[in-house]
């Protein structure tokens, strides 16, 4: 039987807040997530605007909204910006640690409705992008302090530009929920914290450059907080490491990353790749992209598997209302892909354990729209698509469950008969 409306939505939260486990931090044991000792599957979405809307009385609603209906369909995590830097009267930060204590605040609204709806939260910490300020505003409070600098790629190796980032890191790990008086740094809420998005340094395409940051940044984020689980926030590019995968990265797509080498910094859990092929590959039909696509998860599947021994999250992926020819069918193919491979890896013990797709929107929120957005009343087929991989992935995990129930109740004392003398 099928259920409509607010009953359906009703259920599914209450079936997905309790497999979500409260107030566990979410862990890693091999390739896989766990949650108070369970697997633990991360079908969820990225909306980067939480933190800005939230520290917005008049649009605080439009984020209880996307989080209570992501939770009504099963959704587990949502990654969103814990950075605005510059340039804007509602920045987080405004120049380097001087902060916006209502912005902040806005982002407080958003783990504390996060935790109510048993929604985990990634926060990513920079923007590689002028978007939200980014390496840029960086580099420039640098200049404004009498540093030469010549490139926003110096954003990774300039010592005062370093310290920015480093004090932004220790600012909001350390900070105090408002609503909640927990630290960030101890809030289960928070599954995990992200370097930067889609780290890229083109002057440097050996990927040394970003290789030496990772290191030194991944460290710096483990001294504050040991307690939560951290990614570099990588796309997934192949690079000097692993020559052998060259093949695989579409035409063009040096960045000066590398998906191996940068993935086994020590202090980095787990594995990010995104996945954009309307975007990588504009000249190819829709078809092509797909089996790009399949091709590109298949790599990255195997090799967080066999080469990093970590968990792999697809931590964006898309496509765009605005490619030619679009269509409905065509984003629910490839949405339809993407959980494919990562239900198959998941039931046959892969490395693949999660995918977040970009982006989620509430209703209202029409300039927001990049093309790749999801309204969920506005997308019944996309959002039915979405709904069947979280129903799947729960039910896997609660097969996963069952039989480490098992396993632990067979090896308790007492359960093999005999007896000590």
């Amino acid at each position: 039987m099928r259920l409509h409306g607010a009953l359906a939505l009703l259920l599914l939260l209450c079936v997905h807040g309790a497999e979500a486990g409260g107030d566990g931090f979410v862990r890693v044991q091999g390739t896989r997530f766990v949650l108070n000792g369970n697997p633990f599957y991360a079908n969820g979405f990225n909306a980067y605007w939480l933190m800005t809307l939230g520290a917005d009385p008049a649009q605080r609603g439009k984020v209880t909204s996307a989080l209570s209906q992501a939770a009504g369909y099963g959704l587990s995590v949502a990654r969103t910006w814990a950075f605005s830097d510059g340039g804007s009267s509602n920045a987080l930060q405004y120049y380097p640690s001087h902060y916006n204590e209502n912005t902040f605040q806005g982002l407080d609204f958003v783990l504390s409705e996060a935790r109510k709806y048993g929604i985990k939260v990634i926060l990513s910490l920079v923007n590689s992008y002028e978007s939200f300020g980014g390496r840029k505003q960086y580099v420039e409070w640098a200049r404004q302090q009498g540093q030469s600098i010549g490139s926003d790629d110096e954003f990774f190796t300039n010592s005062v530009v370093k310290g920015f980032y480093k004090n932004h890191v220790k600012t909001v790990l350390t900070r105090v929920n408002t609503i909640t008086g927990v630290a960030y740094k101890d809030d289960p809420t928070i599954m995990a914290w992200e370097l930067m998005n889609e780290p890229r340094c083109q002057s440097d395409l050996s990927g040394n450059t970003i290789q030496s940051w990772i290191t030194e940044m991944a460290a710096h984020v483990k001294s504050i907080d040991g307690k939560h689980l951290l990614e570099a926030g990588l796309e997934g590019f192949y690079g000097a490491s692993s020559s052998y995968r060259s093949s695989v990265n579409p035409s063009g797509y040096q960045v000066g990353t590398d998906f191996i080498a940068n993935n086994q910094v020590l202090g980095i859990d787990f594995a990010t790749v995104h996945s954009y092929p309307d975007q990588w590959l504009p000249s190819w039909d829709d078809q092509s992209q797909l089996r790009f696509l399949g091709s590109w998860l298949d790599a990255h599947i195997a090799d967080a598997g066999g080469a990093l021994g970590k968990p792999l999250l697809i931590a964006e992926f898309g496509k765009s209302r605005k490619d030619p020819g679009y269509s409905g069918a065509q984003r629910d193919a490839l949405f339809g892909t993407v959980y494919s491979k990562i239900y198959d890896s998941a039931r046959s013990g892969g490395a693949a354990v999660g995918g977040l797709f970009w982006q989620l929107l509430a209703e209202g929120m029409d300039s927001y729209g990049d093309g790749y957005e999801v309204v969920f009343a506005q997308a019944p087929s996309t959002t039915g698509v979405i709904t069947s991989q979280s129903r799947r992935m729960q039910v896997l995990a609660r097969a996963f469950a069952r039989v480490r129930k098992a396993e632990r109740a067979q090896q308790a004392p007492g359960k093999t008969g005999k007896r000590g003398s």
